[in-house]
């Protein structure tokens, strides 16, 4: 962790914002065909194609993936590895229950339903439990927006439900369970900030570690919704920086000015990841906010190859894990429990 300005992150997770700002740069892709979608269609936006000149003028439909999309999969992934390692209760449990925990001492939390209020998870994304309590997010995160246009990141497929013999009739019988859905194509490129503030280093570590393991997103995601988080920065400042709007459409800018985008066709990831690392550091220094730290290239490169290393071994992902559960639970007996807690 030699990389990282350990030094910028609060010892303890303060009661009150105090300016510690982490930002996750990316670029989510699309790999595989995806659903971001409510009332049965796609998530679209009319904006801007670009921020400069005739392209700010432009006016286009992008893709949407709203920001419940993109954190609920990646908490998620936390909240199954804190079953995994045994920091929190396996079994489904009942909202209304007054049990705390199960047969072997594990807090009971279930998404939705009933959260532990000491977790890593809780206190990292929030919680909001009717009359028994609250905790604001301190993961912020914003809609973000297809960098190519609607027409060419998207396709229409028609689905059907055959019954056992493989067809589409039984007994004579034509069934009409044939349906047409609109699905986000492969290679389609969300550039995106995910912010935290106030977190420690190791809750910090613990939601970048859920974001460089989520791999679905969208609905259906057991039959697809395949993403790649290509990370390609890390900002540490005294505040919030530049929008996911903004981010991508001074990608579109400066791809299209190299001729990099060239519609219907898919835009090279390859291009598009390099002219990004390029645009970070002027779009950074434009926020006016105390930069601490910015990590890209070779140091972003160590930092994330030392972290995919840790992620491999048992033991170390317990020590993660356990790190963010250590500060969590303070924070919680702190500020938020009236009495003491069971500990982990």
């Amino acid at each position: 962790m030699t990389t990282l300005n350990a030094s910028h992150f609060p010892a303890q997770v303060p009661p009150k914002p105090s300016g510690s700002y982490a930002h996750i740069v990316m670029l989510r892709i699309t790999d595989s065909y995806l659903l971001f979608q409510t009332d049965g269609e796609l998530n679209t936006a009319r904006v801007s194609a670009g921020s400069n000149g005739e392209s700010s003028k432009q006016i286009i439909t992008r893709l949407t993936m709203f920001k419940r999309k993109q954190t609920t999969p990646e908490r998620l992934v936390g909240r199954e590895l804190l079953r995994r390692y045994g920091f929190i209760s396996a079994e489904s449990v009942d909202g209304s229950s007054k049990e705390a925990e199960d047969a072997m001492g594990l807090p009971f939390d279930e998404y939705n339903v009933r959260f532990c209020q000491w977790t890593p998870d809780a206190i990292s994304y929030g919680y909001a439990i009717g009359d028994t309590g609250s905790e604001r997010s301190k993961v912020l995160s914003d809609t973000c927006y297809s960098l190519t246009p609607y027409d060419d990141s998207h396709e229409a497929f028609t689905l059907n439900a055959p019954y056992e013999s493989g067809t589409m009739s039984q007994r004579g019988d034509v069934t009409s369970r044939i349906n047409e859905q609109d699905h986000v194509r492969p290679q389609v490129i969300f550039p995106s900030v995910l912010t935290m503030r106030d977190l420690t280093l190791p809750l910090f570590r613990y939601v970048l570690n859920n974001v460089l393991r989520t791999r679905r997103y969208g609905a259906q995601t057991t039959r697809t919704g395949r993403v790649e988080n290509r990370i390609i920065g890390i900002v540490l400042a005294d505040g919030e920086i530049f929008s996911n709007l903004k981010f991508t459409q001074r990608l579109y800018d400066a791809l299209k000015a190299q001729g990099a985008i060239n519609l219907p066709d898919p835009v090279d990831i390859g291009a598009a990841t390099a002219i990004a690392q390029q645009l970070l550091p002027d779009l950074v220094k434009e926020d006016g906010v105390v930069i601490s730290q910015l990590l890209q290239g070779d140091d972003l490169a160590a930092f994330l190859q030392s972290l995919n290393q840790e992620s491999s071994d048992e033991n170390s992902v317990k020590a993660l894990l356990q790190a963010a559960w250590n500060d969590s639970e303070n924070y919680h007996e702190a500020w938020l429990s009236k009495g003491k807690k069971g500990k982990k």
